[in-house]
């Protein structure tokens, strides 16, 4: 069985961050390890998340247990300062294919992270990625070309992150230029790969990212192509987040099991 390692925050309501990851791992059929850097909580008064962000000593004791045995494949995502990234970069293999998810904040809340850990990402830990998978706003930020408002813009962004000495780039369209149809792209090195998909109209998607992110993780793991594994991602994400489900007043996830049918799994018939 392959196994796939999440260095990551903590969603404490289960939509995103290694929850997210972990879900996906398993119903990509690999086996998901994790370490967590963060812990991310919600105030149920109000809707606000906070961050609270994990010792240097327990996140490098965690990473020494996820990599004590082989690993096929790392994803990393929340990583809330420029100590923790660095560490990060420093202890992870760097002969396993690494997707960087440049998480700088989360759906309706402030940036988790700011400029200097924006910089250390950018010079420390993507030259040792694969794949990088920022959204629009990511991209604004790492591109350093201010808010994208087009295709066009798109392309240039991957063009110029991909400087920062990382392979292949994949944008996230979103809904931000387009409410019917998106456009992810993916640059690698050479060619623009296009993949189009309709905008599906719901509130309940937190998590969209992360999943996506840690499903091509989970897909390189099994040898999957690049090109192929982001295409896969893209079908996972879409029927995760067209069975997306309310989770409190405040937010609503994707439904990590919505591609694989999970929710009928191990039902209680008449015959049992």
């Amino acid at each position: 069985m392959k196994k796939v390692a999440t260095i990551a925050g903590s969603d404490a309501t289960g939509g995103g961050g290694l929850e997210a990851d972990l879900k996906t791992f398993e119903e990509f059929g690999t086996f998901g390890l994790a370490a967590i850097t963060s812990i991310v909580t919600l105030d149920p008064a109000n809707g606000a998340h906070h961050l609270h962000a994990l010792p240097l000593e327990l996140i490098q004791e965690q990473i020494a247990s996820v990599f004590a045995g082989p690993i096929d494949a790392i994803k990393t995502g929340l990583l809330p300062s420029k100590e923790i990234i660095a560490l990060v970069s420093e202890k992870i293999p760097k002969d396993r294919p690494l997707l960087v998810d440049p998480v700088i904040g989360g759906k309706g809340t402030q940036d988790f992270i700011k400029n200097d850990q924006v910089q250390a990402l950018k010079e420390t830990l993507l030259p040792h990625a694969l794949i990088t998978t920022p959204n629009l706003r990511e991209a604004d930020i790492l591109s350093e070309m201010g808010e994208l408002t087009s295709e066009a813009q798109m392309v240039q962004a991957a063009k110029k992150i991909a400087l920062l000495g990382v392979p292949n780039v994949v944008i996230k369209g979103g809904a931000r230029l387009d409410t019917k149809e998106t456009v992810d792209l993916h640059f690698d090195g050479k060619t623009i790969h296009r993949y189009p998909h309709p905008v599906i109209d719901t509130p309940y998607n937190h998590g969209a990212g992360c999943t996506f992110a840690a499903a091509i993780t989970a897909a390189m793991a099994k040898n999957y192509p690049i090109e192929q594994a982001i295409k896969l991602a893209i079908d996972f994400v879409q029927a995760a987040i067209a069975m997306g489900e309310k989770i409190n007043p405040y937010v609503g996830h994707v439904w990590h099991g919505a591609y694989t049918h999970g929710e009928k799994r191990l039902e209680l018939t008449d015959e049992d």
